[in-house]
C-alpha cells in the first residue's frame, strides 16, 4: 500500500490566467468565475468531494483541472484528507487557492484510500460495477443459462447452474447478466447497444461440449433461465475523474435516467446517445439544456418552438461504444429525456 506523507504541506491551486474585474478572469473556452459569496478559507471533512469544494469557490467547478498549478514537491495534489484547510489568496496578482494540513513538523501517515474523490462513489457505484452495455454481436454470442439443479429454474448464491454456448473468455471467473433495455438513436433509430445489469459471479466448474457448469459465488437478485454469462469487469473503480469540456456532439441528448424516474434531478445517473466513437471519456462535461415547449401563435395560428434554456451540467462517469452514463451535477430546472446536450 502506497501511503502520502502529509508532512508536504502545501499544494497550490493558481489560476493561470490574469485577473480582471476583480475576481473574474479569462481562460480558453471559459471564463472562470469565483462566486460571490465564496469563503476565505474551507475545511474539508468526511464525505467532501472535490467538486463540492471546488463548487465552493467557483461558479464553473468543473474548470479546476485547468486552474490547478500544483507545487511540484507534492506527489499528487489530488489527494486531500478530511481536515485540511483549502484557503483563497492573491499571487503576483492572481487569486490563487492553497492547501495546508496543520501537523506540526511531525510526519503522518495516511492510508490513500482515505482521500476524498472528485465526485460522490455513492451515487455511481452501481453502474461502475453492475452495468454494461454491449453490443448485439456480443450478446447474441454470450452463453445463456439453461436451467439449475433439479430443474429449478431460479438459483442464487451457493447454487449450481447450467448454461449453453461458448465462453467469450476462458477465465473461470465469469458473471451473469440480464438484458434490461435496448438502447436506440431517437435521430436515425440506429442501435446503440443493449444495457445489461450484473445479476451474479459465478465460477465455471466444468464444461461438456457446448454446456457449461457454473457455481454461484454471489447474487444480486436470482439467476433465471436465458441470462447471459461474460467475462466479470476486471476494471478498478475510478475515484479521480478529472473534468474538462467533451468534444463538440451533434445530435447528443438524454436517452433514459437510470431508475425510471420522469424527472431528472441532481446526481441521477442517465444515458447518453454517444459514447467512445464520438471520442467520449470519463470525466467529459455537458451543458443540459431542456427543450422549448411548442406554443401556438396568438396572432397567425402558427406553432412556435420556443428557445431550449440552461437546466444544468453532468459529467460523463463511464463510456461504452455508442453510449454513456453520466451523472448530473448541477439541475438549475427539471430536465426530461430528450433534452439536448451542448458544451459548457
Amino acid at each position: 500500500m502506497r501511503y502520502l506523507l502529509s508532512s508536504l504541506l502545501a499544494v497550490v491551486l493558481c489560476f493561470g490566467a490574469p485577473a480582471y474585474a476583480g475576481s473574474h478572469m479569462k481562460t480558453e473556452g471559459d471564463v472562470i468565475q469565483l462566486r460571490d459569496d465564496h469563503p476565505k478559507e474551507y475545511v474539508v471533512v468526511k464525505g467532501d468531494t472535490l467538486w463540492d469544494i471546488s463548487a465552493r469557490f467557483l461558479q464553473s467547478p468543473w474548470l479546476w483541472p485547468e486552474v490547478w498549478d500544483m507545487n511540484n514537491q507534492i506527489y499528487n495534489p489530488h489527494l486531500i484528507y478530511p481536515g485540511d484547510i483549502i484557503y483563497l489568496y492573491w499571487c503576483d496578482g492572481k487569486p490563487c487557492l492553497g492547501l495546508k494540513r496543520d501537523t506540526g513538523p511531525q510526519a503522518k501517515v495516511t492510508p490513500l484510500e482515505d482521500a476524498i474523490p472528485t465526485i460522490s462513489l455513492r451515487d455511481i457505484a452501481a453502474f461502475l460495477n453492475d452495468n454494461r452495455v454491449v453490443d448485439e454481436d456480443l450478446l447474441e454470442r454470450a452463453p445463456y443459462v439453461l436451467g439449475g439443479q433439479n430443474q429449478r429454474i431460479i438459483a442464487g448464491a451457493g447454487d449450481r447452474v447450467y448454461a449453453r454456448g461458448e465462453l467469450v473468455s476462458d477465465l473461470r471467473q465469469q458473471s451473469i447478466y440480464r438484458p434490461a433495455k435496448e438502447y436506440r438513436d431517437p435521430f436515425d433509430n440506429e442501435l446503440l447497444g443493449y444495457e445489461l445489469f450484473k445479476v451474479a459471479d459465478t465460477l465455471v466448474a466444468a464444461r461438456d461440449a457446448d454446456v457449461l457448469t457454473l457455481d454461484l459465488t454471489d447474487s444480486v437478485e436470482e439467476v433465471r433461465l436465458r441470462d447471459r454469462v461474460l467475462p466479470r469487469s476486471e476494471e478498478a473503480i475510478e475515484s479521480i475523474f478529472t473534468p474538462r469540456p467533451g468534444p463538440d456532439l451533434e445530435d447528443a441528448v438524454i436517452l433514459s435516467v437510470i431508475g425510471g424516474v420522469a424527472n431528472i434531478g441532481q446526481f441521477d445517473a442517465v444515458t447518453i446517445n454517444a459514447g467512445m466513437r464520438e471520442g467520449l471519456e470519463a470525466g467529459h462535461v455537458y451543458a443540459v439544456y431542456s427543450k422549448g415547449e411548442d406554443v401556438r401563435d396568438p396572432i397567425n395560428g402558427e406553432t412556435v418552438r420556443l428557445p431550449s434554456e440552461r437546466a444544468g451540467e453532468l459529467m460523463i462517469f463511464k463510456a461504452f461504444d455508442k453510449v454513456s452514463y453520466a451523472l448530473v451535477m448541477r439541475a438549475t430546472d427539471v430536465m426530461t429525456v430528450g433534452d439536448e446536450l451542448r458544451l459548457p
